[in-house]
């Protein structure tokens, strides 16, 4: 599909700066902007390809001032960021998309199925399980028995939902995605441990989105809970038990051990360590590879292993770059002081 620059600023309520009746067909990153693509410009470390692009149209903060000439059209919107992720949203809206019951399938008598499904090959719906309408499930997708799957949720190729779970509606879960594995629960018993029975379950809100093999353990009791708008990224492990605030969003390869609360609009670096039992405030950042090993009050911003206030960690960390430098130093002062001492 073709559109002109016009076009585009008039849906994004945008302004061209530059050739209006420029034609676009496609996307590009601004670093390998290819004529008839459109790009944008959201970091200003990307500035300087804005001179040398050879995307046809580039989309740019409002507040936008060129420092050199570009031979790209121009379209001010109030943020470049947002702005191309409603076209991207836009375009996938188009797509089609897959509809029907593809064979082989396993879909139980008792199963109850919403309108206008997509279930792929292979995939198996257990007994009892409720499943809303337009919801796509792609092949190879284990439903157990009693699952709740919402309206409009979107289970991609190998997701496993074990017994009992329930996902809200608007939820994107991606491929390699666990629910209710059993938590890390064992009890030890003389030289060996015991398995402690896990009989909750995982229960998944609204407008959710779970990254690729990301795993969500089950409650020993009750539900591990994950609220409304969370967003987690690839390889998350989030424990028994464990309860993630609404809008929260944590990066790859983040864990977090059982019965800790996290709470809403909180945002967690790829691999973070929250060891279990904990309260985390709402509101707090925590910045990546942090430790975290006790209460955290709210609209706190953490670093470091263990993690502490993020701007007092800056300053420590200039200094200990110079410990080697200063260990010398101490060294020379030690001998100094020795040879004093001596006369």
């Amino acid at each position: 599909m073709e559109f002109k620059a016009k076009d585009i600023a008039a849906l994004l309520g945008g302004v061209v700066d530059g050739d209006p009746e420029v034609i676009v067909n496609n996307v590009s990153k601004i670093e390998e902007g290819k004529p008839g693509t459109l790009a944008f410009l959201a970091n200003p470390k990307y500035e300087h390809y804005v001179y040398t692009t050879q995307a046809s149209v580039v989309l740019v903060n409002k507040t936008f001032e060129p420092a050199h000439e570009y031979a790209c059209t121009l379209i001010r919107v109030e943020s470049a960021y947002d702005a191309i992720a409603t076209l991207l949203q836009m375009y996938e809206d188009m797509r089609p998309k897959p509809q029907g019951i593809e064979q082989p399938s396993y879909v139980s008598e008792s199963a109850t199925i919403g309108e206008k499904p997509y279930i792929g090959a292979f995939a198996y719906i257990g007994k009892g399980a409720k499943i809303g309408n337009n919801v796509k499930i792609y092949p190879q997708t284990y439903i157990g028995d009693g699952v709740t799957v919402g309206d409009d949720t979107i289970i991609y190729a190998g997701v496993k939902i074990y017994s009992g779970c329930v996902v809200g509606k608007s939820c994107i879960l991606h491929a390699g995605v666990v629910l209710g594995a059993d938590g890390f629960g064992f009890a030890p018993e003389g030289d060996h441990y015991k398995k402690v029975p896990q009989i909750g379950n995982v229960v998944v809100e609204d407008n959710v989105e779970i990254g690729a093999n990301t795993c969500i353990d089950r409650a020993t009791m009750g539900s591990t809970l994950i609220h409304k708008g969370v967003k987690l990224d690839n390889l998350v492990q989030i424990a028994h038990n464990v309860v993630v605030g609404s809008n929260t969003v944590i990066a790859a390869q983040t864990g977090i051990a059982g019965t800790t609360k996290v709470g809403e609009n909180c945002v967690f670096g790829g691999q973070v360590g929250l060891v279990g039992h904990l309260t985390i405030g709402a509101g707090t950042q925590i910045a990546a590879q942090s430790g975290i090993t006790s209460n955290i009050p709210e609209k706190s911003v953490l670093r470091g292993s263990p993690a502490f206030d993020y701007p007092k960690y800056q300053k420590c960390y200039v200094m200990f770059r110079k410990l080697p430098e200063m260990y010398g130093l101490l060294r020379d002062l030690e001998k100094e002081v020795a040879n004093l001492k001596s006369k």
